[in-house]
């Protein structure tokens, strides 16, 4: 896997503690690119200190139930994934604009008990994610694209389809999940999927169950 200017080959490559940056309803995917506006004063300073660092960190959700720990902070979920800092600006007003690329998932194993104001946390890569994904070869291509077209007309959305035509399976699988609305439960089980054909019937079916709930509802108030 390659983020930037770096390689990630073999676990060893990635680090066995990261920064992490619980955020709700957001989504990276190995070889995806993730933009993000940095403002809370926390993460102005991770991000000084990835810079100066390896600059890798963890996107990672707050757990979907909702827990929180003694210091009233979210209990974060189990899984998220490793992004390599590949874009970084000043706005000029003190925010700081990134973007992340993603290497690959990783699953908590402990939350460390640090002086830094942001979280960090020991974890154990998806080793698999640095190296292509077989059942990338076996996805419903023409399944999730149907799919996704159907739900951009439903909503009088436009996309690239050229671009999209052209991305290969892992990437359009991955770019797809990253793009799509959906809540953050949604996103956590994109996230988890074993491999990249699971992901892609994942997707599809949260859009069919997304679209047929639509329609239902468009039914009704006709009615």
């Amino acid at each position: 896997m390659q983020a930037g200017n770096a390689h990630y080959r073999t676990g060893k490559d990635v680090p066995t503690t990261l920064a992490v940056f619980p955020l709700a309803g957001a989504l990276l995917l190995p070889g995806g690119r993730l933009p993000l506006n940095i403002f809370e004063p926390r993460y102005l300073q991770m991000i000084d200190d990835v810079i100066a660092g390896d600059r890798l960190v963890g996107m990672i959700q707050p757990r979907l139930d909702g827990i929180l720990r003694d210091d009233g902070e979210p209990e974060i979920c189990e899984a998220g994934c490793l992004g390599r800092l590949t874009s970084f600006a000043e706005s000029g007003d003190g925010r700081y604009l990134i973007a992340l690329e993603g290497v690959c998932r990783f699953r908590v194993t402990q939350e460390l008990a640090v002086k830094t104001p942001y979280r960090q946390c020991r974890i154990m890569p998806f080793v698999g994610d640095l190296s292509e994904d077989p059942t990338g070869r076996e996805i419903d291509r023409l399944g999730l694209l149907k799919a996704f077209r159907a739900y951009l007309e439903a909503n009088e959305l436009e996309a690239d389809w050229d671009s999209v035509s052209r991305a290969e399976n892992a990437m359009l699988v991955n770019a797809l999940s990253m793009m799509a609305p959906y809540g953050a439960a949604e996103k956590q089980a994109l996230l988890e999927a074993p491999d990249l054909k699971t992901r892609a019937d994942t997707l599809i079916a949260i859009t069919e169950m997304v679209l047929a709930r639509k329609n239902d509802e468009f039914g009704s108030n006709l009615q």
